[in-house]
């Protein structure tokens, strides 16, 4: 339970790190892109080759399909939700096609509630990962950072455009740490006390719905920003996954 909690926390503060790296430092929209399309990557690599595989072990293709498809199904419909409200701004650092604007009404709410629902289902994974193998693998806390990190760091500066105090924005962060910290806690108190078949369908669940968040937040954004070499990175990001086993 202790290294739930504890790489849970590591995950979420992978957001917070990226906050606070750039209100000091200057990054480019490019490299931005490229470190999204790499986290993209290695998170695909981790549902692919650690979660759908474990299900594959434990249950067959009717758990599998149920929780995948129904993970994946649910994100989309809270992410629709998020999105009307102004969260689709999350993964946007304020120079792209869509800014966010500090006179739509609920957009900063909107962008931290986005951010949770993104990090449930990544942290959840290290919860599922302890419970079911007892170790942290390092390309599965490898993928959540890289994924996290460049979130912080755009959606931080969309923030800060949109006229939020560097205090507030660090006390979102800080939130959405203890939300991953709590994500991790459940996946591993529910996975572990979870049958083969429920492990199937949870491990299933956790790899859609975050498949889904790649597909409608991380790809469109590094693709816009750093251009068509960002489907080569995104390859590399799931190959070093494959090393890393």
């Amino acid at each position: 339970m202790e290294s739930a909690i504890f790489w849970g926390a590591v995950a979420g503060a992978a957001n917070l790190l990226g906050a606070i790296l750039v209100l000091f430092v200057p990054f480019s929209q490019r490299f931005i892109a490229y470190v999204m399309a790499l986290g993209t990557g290695a998170l695909i690599g981790v549902v692919s080759f650690e979660l759908l595989g474990k299900a594959m072990e434990l249950g067959g293709l009717k758990e599998i399909a149920l929780g995948f498809l129904g993970g994946a199904a649910i994100f989309t419909a809270f992410d629709a939700i998020v999105s009307r409200k102004g969260g689709r701004h999350r993964k946007r650092s304020g120079h792209g096609s869509e800014q966010p604007a500090s006179s739509e009404e609920g957009t900063g709410l909107a962008i931290f509630i986005g951010t949770v629902m993104d990090a449930i289902p990544e942290s959840a994974m290290i919860g599922l990962g302890i419970a079911q193998g007892g170790t942290l693998g390092v390309a599965l806390i490898t993928a959540i950072f890289l994924s996290n990190l460049p979130e912080g760091i755009s959606s931080t500066t969309g923030l800060k455009k949109s006229g939020y105090a560097t205090k507030k924005v660090i006390s979102m962060w800080i939130a959405v740490l203890i939300a991953s910290t709590l994500s991790s806690l459940v996946g591993f108190s529910v996975l572990d006390q979870a049958s083969e078949s429920a492990q199937a369908v949870i491990s299933s669940f956790a790899a859609g719905a975050i498949i889904a968040m790649v597909a409608s937040t991380m790809m469109p954004e590094a693709h816009e920003k750093g251009g068509p070499i960002v489907g080569l990175i995104t390859a590399m990001g799931i190959f070093i996954t494959l090393l890393l086993r």
